[in-house]
């Protein structure tokens, strides 16, 4: 019998579904090192233990999952009834024994992966709509799932940082970043620089007369802007060093 495989055709689309499925490589191998007891303990983000990022990821690929099959059948499937719903599952999900946590986020990876080999390559231009109220095409959901994955592998907290996310998946992430702050006005007077790519990039409120200055690596910089960390980054002011680093604005 030949082996399943996608049905995508598209090679944009393909590379995509690629870097998602090593994201979630990734994603289990640093789960996999952590102990049970370790579970327990804080993650890199406030208030969430790691069994709450475990849990996020796990629910995450079943709603992203709701949107493929929604993709596949016409029939409405939203990500989840509210974001209410959404909080309190991740919360409950906390709550889970360490083996409950672990087959929930081997077996929801297995799910999305399944959803989205057998959707027919016309589907993945069917429009769905994300928990914010986006419409996108279902070829988004990829994405979606893919930044997921890389960014809360480094909010483990067990070694994983943003240097392991490929340079691509953190250029796209930062492009989106910096693109909601500029939708909301929260950028003002806010000039980002990347430093070590081949020409700098510059993001921000380019047109400001005395703007604060943040520069760094492309990894660096992105660790900010998602509010992880400032190692590596600078800001300035008008010539002068600003210390320490100004958070970020909000970006969900």
């Amino acid at each position: 019998m030949a082996a399943r495989h996608d049905h995508a055709t598209d090679p944009v689309l393909l590379a995509g579904l690629l870097q998602a499925r090593h994201g979630t490589a990734f994603f289990a191998r640093k789960l996999n090192e952590l102990s049970d007891a370790d579970l327990g303990a804080p993650s890199l983000l406030p208030g969430w233990t790691r069994g709450h990022v475990v849990a996020h990821v796990g629910y995450n690929a079943r709603a992203i999952a709701r949107l493929v099959e929604w993709a596949a059948t016409g029939v409405e499937n939203p990500m989840y009834p509210s974001l209410e719903v959404r909080n309190h599952e991740i919360d409950f999900g906390a709550t889970l024994s360490p083996i409950a946590l672990r087959n929930l986020f081997d077996h929801s990876a297995i799910h999305l992966n399944v959803e989205w080999r057998d959707l027919p390559a016309d589907n993945w231009h069917h429009k769905v709509r994300t928990v914010q109220g986006r419409v996108v095409p279902a070829e988004e959901t990829v994405w979606m799932r893919t930044r997921e994955v890389w960014v809360h592998a480094a909010d483990l907290d067990n070694g994983a940082t943003f240097a392991d996310i490929p340079t691509p998946v953190l250029a796209r992430l930062l492009k989106d970043i910096t693109g909601a702050w500029s939708a909301r006005g929260t950028d003002r007077g806010l000039l980002v620089e990347v430093t070590d790519q081949p020409s700098a990039l510059l993001f921000g409120d380019a047109g400001a007369e005395s703007p604060v200055k943040v520069s760094g690596p492309l990894a660096a910089i992105t660790a900010w802007a998602t509010g992880r960390a400032t190692a590596g980054v600078t800001a300035s002011h008008g010539g002068g060093v600003i210390a320490p680093v100004p958070g970020a604005p909000a970006w969900i």
